[in-house]
């Protein structure tokens, strides 16, 4: 009878671990996909159109690490600041979980921000940045790759420097995170 009270209560526990109440930032991408505060899209990394661009090797293996972007952004007006504070706040929480490792904080003329990964350090798996402007509001990107490298990031972002892309696809997100 002991024995099948301490499985019972071990299988409880670990019920109850991973049954974590934490939202994760992809239900919070969902959530939020129709709420009219939010702009949202999903666009592949073929729209950076990187094939006419003379790449590095290294900043070629950056951009074919790639697979697509999430775009979240939250649009602030003087009607839904109670609602940005409280969705600012959520965003944070949800950054705050140990699975995400900061690569790099901004700081910025536009508002300040955060570059976290989820994945080892030689094979990540989706980057995201977190950034946010007190009178604009936050806009929140998950990168979603194949194995990419943390150096490889400042190698991407040199190469969509020497690309021509500028939002296009984009549509109200693209406008928004432009200024």
């Amino acid at each position: 009878m002991k024995h099948i009270v301490k499985s019972i209560m071990v299988l409880g526990a670990i019920l109850l671990t991973s049954c974590s109440s934490q939202q994760s930032l992809q239900e919070y991408y969902v959530d939020n996909s129709e709420n009219p505060n939010f702009l949202s899209i999903d666009v592949p990394a073929s729209i950076l159109k990187m094939d006419a661009v003379d790449l590095t090797d290294t900043q070629k293996e950056a951009v074919e690490s790639l697979r697509k972007f999430n775009l979240l952004a939250f649009r602030k007006n003087a009607d839904n600041e109670a609602e940005y504070e409280a969705e600012r706040k959520k965003v944070r929480e949800i950054l705050k979980n140990d699975d995400f490792v900061e690569l790099m904080k901004i700081n910025s003329q536009y508002g300040k921000g955060v570059i976290k990964y989820l994945g080892d350090e030689d094979a990540i798996d989706e980057v995201i940045i977190f950034g946010d402007s007190s009178d604009k509001g936050f806009a929140l990107v998950r990168v979603l790759g194949k194995d990419m490298n943390p150096a490889h990031i400042i190698q991407l972002m040199q190469a969509i420097q020497k690309s021509d892309y500028k939002g296009e696809g984009l549509g109200e997100i693209g406008d928004f995170l432009k200024g």
